[in-house]
């Protein structure tokens, strides 16, 4: 990727987290807006506007959690969520924008390759919370100020338990192509679900679309969104989950579901979800406060805790019990290769799966 920087901090406090790499690239280092504290100021410019409109491509449940979260924190601004895959939310923001619609405030993909576009299209308002600054690295915050990364997840292999046995479980990509699992499959779609554009980029990338192209011999189940795998694979309507959110697998078996993840041995693709306020928001006000608030450090682990995501947060600790970023072999994220290849992506695998 052109132009990419690393943090001098390890983020994750150990050089297998480096493995994410630099999400967003920049030839010229360009000065920030300066950073911005939640103050009272703020909070009653954000409490006369009332309210913001929230595009998210975050599970609803948990978007829904963190809008009460918000709505208690600050009452007077209600937030209005609009959830959708990321692809989908991509695509509707393109069409409002060309109609002139302004109807979003701020927005969170799980693609990092829209910010790219938005922010080249001029869509993006630079505003820097005063966690971001502080305590987010570089190669996760844009250096203009317009988004930061908000979450990042994975996207791994899982197996029933109740169906699989340990010891016959799938422990990389590769097997994946055995024959005894055709049929047995389920994973997501790349149009839809930007985890699965993502993770598809970073697989194609690494094994090359002759295993995409084998993989879709294998008759596999093919759902929409990235949470889906999970939800087939609990209910034991296939045994084995392709891809999908990892985080989604951890909450099912911390609920007591017989679903384990599996890291593959030749890395687990890693997303990056970042968020973003819209120099047309209606709300400004609001989506500064939220952003602010999205980013603080209480409301951070909070959104790990319960989502069983990651936090680039500095000052943010891993769930006990929950295994670190730090300990699982990752596939490096490249949002500007990315949004090269979508349209290919789409396109190719729209035609080896048939879908």
């Amino acid at each position: 990727m052109r132009g990419r920087k690393f943090s001098r901090r390890d983020i994750l406090q150990s050089s297998a987290a480096l493995a994410v790499g630099s999400v967003f690239a920049s030839p010229v280092r360009a000065q920030a807006p300066e950073p911005v504290a939640i103050t009272s100021a703020l909070v009653e410019a954000a409490k006369k506007e009332g309210r913001l409109i929230f595009y998210s491509s975050m599970d609803l449940p948990v978007g829904e959690k963190l809008g009460k979260a918000f709505e208690a924190a600050f009452p007077g601004v209600t937030i209005q969520i609009e959830r959708s895959g990321s692809e989908r939310l991509f695509q509707r923001i393109d069409q409002e924008f060309a109609s002139n619609i302004r109807a979003a405030d701020i927005v969170n993909s799980s693609d990092a390759s829209h910010f790219i576009s938005w922010k080249k299209n001029g869509w993006l308002m630079p505003f820097v919370p005063e966690d971001v600054a502080k305590h987010f690295p570089e190669s996760y915050r844009d250096p203009d100020g317009m988004f930061a990364t908000s979450r990042v997840w994975l996207s791994s292999i899982a197996y029933n338990t109740n169906l699989i046995k340990a010891e016959d479980a799938p422990k990389s990509f590769a097997d994946l192509l055995d024959a005894k699992w055709a049929g047995k499959m389920v994973k997501a779609h790349p149009a839809y679900s930007g985890t699965i554009m993502t993770a598809t980029f970073q697989l194609v990338r690494e094994l090359g679309w002759e295993y995409m192209e084998k993989l879709a011999k294998q008759r596999v189940m093919q759902v929409q969104s990235s949470t889906d795998p999970p939800k087939k694979l609990s209910l034991g309507e296939r045994a084995v989950m392709a891809d999908g959110n990892e985080y989604g697998i951890v909450l099912l078996k911390e609920a007591g579901q017989p679903v384990e993840p599996v890291y593959p041995t030749e890395g687990t693709p890693t997303i990056s979800g970042p968020t973003g306020i819209f120099k047309s928001a209606q709300h400004p006000n609001a989506a500064k406060l939220f952003q602010a608030w999205l980013h603080t450090r209480e409301t951070q682990q909070f959104f790990i805790d319960y989502s069983a995501q990651y936090s680039v947060h500095a000052q943010v600790q891993s769930k006990p019990g929950r295994r670190k970023i730090s300990d699982i072999k990752l596939m490096k994220e490249d949002a500007e290769g990315v949004e090269k290849m979508t349209e290919e992506i789409k396109t190719r695998y729209a035609r080896l799966f048939r879908v």
